[in-house]
């Protein structure tokens, strides 16, 4: 006789809504990772795609990159792409930059959100490497260029949706996160050394 037929009714209706809770729950926590892994293979929700090296092929055509960037709700950084637009040839590999400048008298981190328009090119915008992969701390008054090396996929000219796009806006978008727990600790120990003043 099996642990279930031993239960009694509500018994095991109560092992119902427990495994219920279980699966939700499990189903809750691995969604986050799969719908990241998702967007990055198919490009959905403008999710780009990532490569260690450009294509082989370069055509002909070219296409028009849209540099958008801003910050978020109380992110004092200055944030914006340097140049605007771009023309570049499908398959070859371009570098663009952005300029963050922290005009606080304080250090302040971020990390950058991003996104590409339309959703349809997203998987076709492939990224080589890009500021986005890391947190970044300035010091106060502190200006520095963002490089952001990329290509277009040739395929987005076969594909059933990409070959009607014309033009691919990628958008950043700066948000202030905590400083890193090293620098934490240092900005503490030299803030302890030094004499407080008392008025």
């Amino acid at each position: 006789m099996s642990i279930w037929s031993r239960m009694s009714p509500p018994q095991q209706t109560a092992a119902q809504a427990v495994g219920v809770v279980f699966l939700m729950g499990s189903l809750a926590w691995a969604s986050v990772p799969f719908y990241d892994w998702f967007c990055r293979v198919t490009g959905f929700g403008g999710a780009t795609g990532v490569s260690d090296v450009a294509p082989d092929e370069v055509l002909d055509q070219t296409i028009r990159v849209r540099f958008d960037g801003g910050v978020a709700r109380g992110m004092p950084w200055e944030f914006e792409p340097i140049e605007r637009t771009m023309e570049v040839q499908i398959g070859a590999t371009n570098l663009a930059y952005y300029r963050a400048h922290n005009p606080t008298d304080r250090p302040v981190a971020g990390t950058a959100s991003y996104n590409v328009a339309p959703y349809q090119a997203g998987g076709f915008f492939v990224k080589i490497d890009c500021f986005c992969f890391e947190e970044q701390l300035l010091q106060p008054g502190e200006t520095v260029e963002m490089p952001v090396s990329f290509y277009v996929d040739p395929e987005i000219v076969d594909d059933r949706e990409g070959q009607y796009v014309h033009t691919i806006t990628l958008s950043y978008q700066f948000t202030e996160i905590e400083l890193p727990e090293g620098y934490q600790q240092a900005a503490l120990t030299e803030a302890a050394a030094s004499p407080i003043e008392i008025q």
